[in-house]
């Protein structure tokens, strides 16, 4: 396949994906607020169950993951140089990713028993 074809066709396949992404979102955000009308919540039980649905702890586990994605960027280049293999980087980037996720979980419920405790 010609280069230059490709080049056309990456930002078309991003907008469009970037648009289904977003309908979708808005239109399961339509659909679950609208079962929640039909199961004939009143505006009140629905605001406190929005309210409690947001997670407090979001922008931790975001910036943990984060940090650690970094981390595995950084060690996956310098064992590239290193070493000289390629795979190093998917291979450490995956890796310490997701044991960014997991510490950031483990986390979160450290901090969401606390708070039940108080």
């Amino acid at each position: 396949m010609n280069a230059g074809v490709v080049g056309v066709f990456v930002p078309i396949v991003m907008f469009l994906v970037i648009g289904l992404v977003l309908i979708a979102y808005y239109y399961f955000r339509f659909r679950e607020r609208q079962m929640l009308i039909e199961k004939g919540l009143s505006a009140d039980s629905i605001k406190e169950y929005f309210e409690r649905k947001r997670d407090p702890n979001r922008m931790l586990k975001v910036g943990i993951i984060c940090i650690f994605f970094g981390i595995g960027l950084g060690l996956g280049l310098m064992l590239e140089d290193f070493l000289g293999r390629d795979y190093y980087v998917p291979f450490s980037l995956f890796t310490i990713t997701g044991i960014g996720f997991v510490v950031a979980n483990l986390l979160s419920k450290k901090f969401e028993s606390k708070d039940l405790a108080k």
